[in-house]
């Protein structure tokens, strides 16, 4: 390979969306070059199975979740890239494995996962069920969240009275009680958690950067992200506000985007802005109104 292609390939998602499209004949396909947007996930008695694929489904990946555990969570990566037709195959030959158990059952569909949790004993996924699009920047969509699911992983069959204790329930229903489906936005392709200027400035970077302050479910992602490796499985939650609308001067249309994080370290309400801080908001703002800029 010449190294102008190389190095093409490591470009992080946010500079070239068309590198999304991954060919499904190429298994060696670097992870970070595409995203997973739309899962599936399917249960047996023994696991569960999240298959994960790109926007247009061309391609596809499983993540295997063992549910013999308690209290351990397992998590495995499939390295393989899957064809429509591979995957195909590759859940009915599941189905016949397990049939004598209950076969392949289908849960519910998603559009990633927000995190994974554990209380007193049981570990929880927590996935996105539904998402609405609020907004573009720079020709990467930017996401809502207008519903989600906890999902119990270990089997009925091997939880003790622990995992159906009171304690147990307060503490699902303290985690229900966070709305996500209200002041939380993410995006597949572009680092919605960082300001224009540092994504313009990261060319060498690949996968989200989860270490930013302010991606909220940064610890509830940590085990999935640290057992695959990858960032693909995953999205990288926002606590503010996404605000975009489109203007026309003097017969230019273009669009304005208000971006508010929260931190994740600093939750509070700020009260004091001094000058610095709002020159750089003031600077900021001019280069996303110049970026959205369209004839």
């Amino acid at each position: 390979m010449a190294k102008s292609e190389k190095s093409k390939s490591k470009l992080p998602p946010y500079v070239n969306s068309s590198a999304k499209i991954h060919p499904s004949n190429d298994p060696e396909t670097d992870p970070n070059s595409y995203s997973l947007e739309k899962f599936r996930l399917y249960e047996t008695r023994q696991r569960f199975y999240l298959v994960g694929s790109d926007r247009n489904k061309k391609l596809f990946r499983v993540l295997k979740i063992d549910r013999s555990e308690p209290s351990d969570l397992n998590i495995s990566e499939d390295p393989v890239v899957y064809s429509p037709l591979e995957i195909k195959n590759l859940l009915q030959r599941i189905a016949e494995g397990n049939r004598a158990t209950g076969g392949l059952n289908f849960v519910v569909k998603a559009y990633g996962i927000a995190g994974c949790i554990k209380f007193l004993e049981s570990y929880y996924l927590i996935l996105v069920t539904k998402r609405r699009q609020i907004g573009f920047i720079c020709g990467h969509a930017v996401y809502g969240i207008d519903e989600s699911q906890l999902i119990t992983i270990p089997h009925v069959s091997v939880q003790t009275d622990v995992a159906h204790s009171k304690a147990e329930l307060r503490y699902k229903k303290l985690l229900s009680s966070v709305d996500l489906t209200k002041d939380f936005f993410f995006s597949y392709t572009y680092p919605i958690m960082q300001s224009l200027q540092k994504n313009v400035t990261s060319m060498g970077e690949d996968g989200m950067p989860y270490d930013n302050m302010f991606v909220w479910n940064a610890y509830l992602s940590r085990a999935i992200r640290s057992r695959c490796g990858n960032t693909i499985w995953t999205i990288a939650l926002v606590h503010g506000n996404f605000k975009q609308i489109r203007l026309s001067i003097f017969g230019r249309d273009f669009s304005v985007s208000l971006v508010s994080r929260r931190s994740r370290h600093f939750a509070g309400t700020r009260y004091v802005l001094d000058r610095a801080s709002l020159s750089m908001c003031t600077a900021q703002l001019h280069l996303q109104v110049s970026c959205f800029t369209t004839k």
